[in-house]
């Protein structure tokens, strides 16, 4: 009993917390996060969207964006607090996911999980996420710029968009960039052994992160390889 106690205390040592809300309105959609560190260092995160998202796309976005900051962090263990009833039903299997968008967001969110040693969402009810339900009403509202606590991002497009361009990539448009992805991402290799050497070797500029192939520069910041299209 006295061990059982003892791993549940030691799984808990280095535990960072992670609040996501997403929402949407007639002013706006938008994406928050409160993420807190063992010793309670906190970030606040806001991110604006410049397209139409159920809210349902919006909670995805906002889980999708705390996970990859954690990643960045280098978080270990995680737990994360989310009142989306379907977001942590699919997540924890519990439901399953029948639309095409929501499996997307799904494989995405479980990949970067993949990534942490402990990684755990939990059901809470809204008023016990009110920080991050707070930063919500400051998106939608638009008086992020009054606020010089938090950082503020914009999003573009939907997170899942990179996936379909990498996919239709792969499948309808080899170009040079398949043969790297299929390695980085699925450890397929060519069957020509010398090939395949030379693409291991050739791979070491290369890094795919977030479904998006960069390759690496000693003097710049990671350079993002585009297709020809």
């Amino acid at each position: 009993m006295e061990c059982m106690e003892d791993d549940s205390s030691e799984n808990e040592k280095g535990m960072w917390k992670l609040f996501v809300d997403g929402s949407s309105c007639v002013f706006g959609s938008g994406a928050r996060l409160v993420l807190t560190s063992p010793d309670w260092w906190t970030l606040e995160y806001a991110l604006r969207f410049g397209f139409k998202a159920t809210n349902n796309e919006a909670e995805w976005e906002a889980l999708i964006a705390g996970l990859t900051i954690a990643k960045h962090l280098e978080v270990q263990k995680l737990e994360i607090s989310c009142d989306s009833q379907l977001v942590v039903g699919l997540t924890s299997g519990e439901y399953e996911a029948r639309e095409d968008t929501m499996a997307k967001y799904l494989a995405h969110v479980q990949s970067l999980k993949s990534v942490f040693q402990v990684c755990r969402i939990l059901k809470v009810p809204r008023t016990e996420n009110a920080r991050a339900n707070l930063l919500s009403k400051l998106v939608t509202a638009g008086d992020l710029e009054k606020n010089q606590t938090m950082l503020v991002d914009y999003l573009d497009r939907p997170t899942i968009s990179e996936v379909e361009v990498i996919d239709i990539d792969i499948q309808h448009e080899p170009i040079w960039m398949t043969p790297f992805i299929s390695w980085l991402r699925d450890d397929v290799l060519p069957e020509d052994p010398e090939v395949a050497r030379k693409l291991v070797y050739r791979s070491n500029c290369y890094q795919f992160r977030e479904w998006i192939l960069y390759k690496r520069s000693f003097s710049f910041p990671l350079l993002r390889c585009l297709t020809p299209s």
